[in-house]
């Protein structure tokens, strides 16, 4: 499961996804971040959906690794659609004991599991389709319009961007140790949810040992670079606004616009 963590990962690839400018989809990665929580009713997914297909199409990354991601998500998914469902108020559809299922749970735990959903398959297509150093350039630039954030904004970005980075890193690191404890006789899997939690302990100490010395190295090599922040830093390639750019804020646009007035058309059409 470890292994089907996609945040963090970059995945390369000749699209139009790929090329456009890292500012770009970093800005409409937060608009639609922003635009998930404006859906109203189950129809505007129907414009999320599309706008995630034609991303994924347009990215000409395969669909099933995408939806991998959403593998660790599974357990974190069914208990907030559990959650939702015994503990809004409402018309009561099923009864056992001091629980309850009500209509609005069932509507409200729909929407919070569509919702992770989409959040997580659109934001990862953020790191698979830019690299790094991408990545760290455009979100340098941005943090520039931040109040009180230009005189650190290289050193936040190069932050983000390695703490983004090594997500896949530390989860591979975390299943070749789980696999060596295992076969020493290690049980993670059994026992109630205290015995797992104790069982964990020979997985998380050198974890962070692993975690600490790799975080060692980086600083020793980025020294021996002669490493200085982003002071009188000049860049190989600069960042440029093309025509695939503005054409992509147009589409994001368009589907922020469908979201906003999609409980106006909805209501259109029910009192038609």
């Amino acid at each position: 499961m470890l292994k089907d963590i996609t945040i963090g990962q970059y995945f390369p690839k000749d699209s139009v996804v790929h090329r456009l400018d890292p500012r770009t989809k970093i800005t409409i990665t937060f608009i639609y971040i922003i635009s998930l929580f404006l859906v109203k009713e189950f129809s505007g997914y129907i414009y999320v959906v599309s706008f995630v297909l034609l991303s994924i199409f347009l990215s000409k990354i395969n669909i099933s690794f995408v939806l991998r991601g959403l593998k660790p998500l599974a357990i974190i998914i069914g208990i907030t659609i559990i959650i939702n469902m015994i503990l809004t108020p409402g018309e009561v559809i099923y009864k056992l004991g001091p629980l309850k299922v009500t209509i609005e749970g069932l509507r409200l735990a729909g929407f919070m599991a569509l919702r992770l959903i989409f959040l997580v398959v659109g934001t990862s297509l953020l790191t698979l389709t830019t690299s790094p150093i991408a990545l760290t350039d455009g979100i340098e630039y941005l943090v520039k319009y931040i109040p009180f954030g230009k005189k650190y904004a290289h050193e936040l970005a190069m932050m983000m961007t390695i703490a983004l980075r090594f997500i896949p890193t530390l989860m591979e690191e975390t299943d070749r140790i789980m696999k060596a404890q295992m076969a020493r006789g290690a049980d993670f899997e059994s026992g109630n949810i205290f015995k797992r939690a104790k069982g964990l302990v020979p997985l998380l100490v050198p974890l962070f040992i692993s975690a600490f010395r790799r975080a060692d190295e980086l600083a020793i090599a980025m020294e021996a670079r002669c490493y200085r922040g982003g002071e009188n830093r000049t860049r190989m390639k600069e960042l440029k606004i093309h025509a695939r750019d503005i054409f992509a804020y147009g589409v994001m646009g368009i589907l922020l616009i469908l979201i906003i007035i999609n409980p106006y058309l909805m209501e259109l059409i029910r009192s038609a």
